[in-house]
């Protein structure tokens, strides 16, 4: 049995017996991976798996996300999947889990990412798409279309323009919608929509889509792209958009830190992204901190 801190590509994968996740995260899991054998759990539950008491805590990172605690013999352990402490106003907001060992991410686990207030973003961008529209362009946003997309969409102003979507996105946005999550309305691109009867437009997509043939269809435009990694001044050249947004669904900095102290975790591992760097900080400042290599690495991918 496979315990899932949520839905994305590097955290769920086929090929399990069954699955173990939060009842948040089943919908999508369930589009994303089809028939499987899965199970519900609510936030704070326990279970008892062998000798182990087992219990999931939101994460923050995504709807459904989760922190998956578990207890032998009075040693506890808590791996943090990924995680964000801000509330974005979407997903279950970050709960600190108090344990011996904690497993944590470091994505951003450089100084150089500190997190703008997600208001001051929404305000950037939504200033962007109203130039745009000023400008007779279509204002094309790329972000991950599960979790990403959602919290994109719940921070434009609608009264700007129309706001469509790519099957990617809109795909998501149905699977989540049907579990109560309010989202702004959207317009699904299909091949005889006519962007003429769109004026003003955002249209919200995965960052493959962007400068595509797909996109090109809709004629003078300008793109952007919403991410942590906009942080970086070459990724954001390698992206070659016309603006970069630094948001993410993951901890920055300050964040992971604080996450970390909060646990009360002596022994700290650390995985996903700058791994060596984070662990040599940790230890300097007095904990016992080691790296836990994953087959997945930070690299700048379109889902941070």
């Amino acid at each position: 049995r496979a315990l899932i801190t949520h839905g994305h590509a590097d955290h769920a994968r086929n090929g399990m017996g069954s699955y173990l996740a939060t009842h948040a995260a089943l919908p999508v899991m369930r589009h994303r991976l089809g028939e499987i054998a899965i199970e519900g759990i609510a936030y704070g539950e326990t279970r008892q798996i062998g000798g182990a008491t087992v219990s999931f805590h939101p994460a923050g990172h995504v709807p459904g996300s989760a922190q998956i605690r578990v207890e032998v013999a009075g040693e506890i352990w808590v791996a943090s999947g990924d995680y964000k402490v801000i509330d974005d106003g979407m997903s279950e907001p970050f709960k600190p889990v108090r344990c011996h060992h904690f497993i944590t991410e470091s994505t951003f686990g450089l100084p150089v990412f500190r997190w703008e207030p997600q208001a001051v973003v929404a305000g950037q961008i939504n200033d962007w798409w109203a130039g745009c529209k000023d400008a007779g362009k279509t204002a094309f946003l790329g972000a991950y279309s599960l979790g990403k997309a959602q919290r994109l969409l719940s921070m434009l102003d609608p009264e700007i323009g129309p706001i469509l979507t790519h099957t990617a996105v809109e795909n998501t946005n149905e699977v989540l919608r049907g579990q109560g999550i309010t989202l702004p309305e959207t317009t699904l691109v299909t091949p005889d929509l006519a962007p003429k009867d769109h004026p003003g437009a955002l249209v919200l997509a995965p960052p493959s889509a962007l400068g595509s043939q797909w996109a090109r269809r809709f004629g003078p435009q300008e793109s952007a792209f919403a991410s942590g990694w906009m942080a970086l001044r070459g990724v954001r050249r390698r992206r070659a958009g016309d603006r970069g947004f630094v948001i993410s669904d993951h901890a920055d900095w300050h964040g992971l830190l604080w996450a970390i102290r909060e646990t009360g975790a002596e022994n700290i591992y650390v995985t996903h992204g700058y791994t060596d760097i984070f662990t040599r900080y940790l230890n300097d400042q007095g904990w016992k901190a080691e790296v836990v290599p994953t087959q997945f690495e930070g690299d700048g991918g379109d889902n941070e």
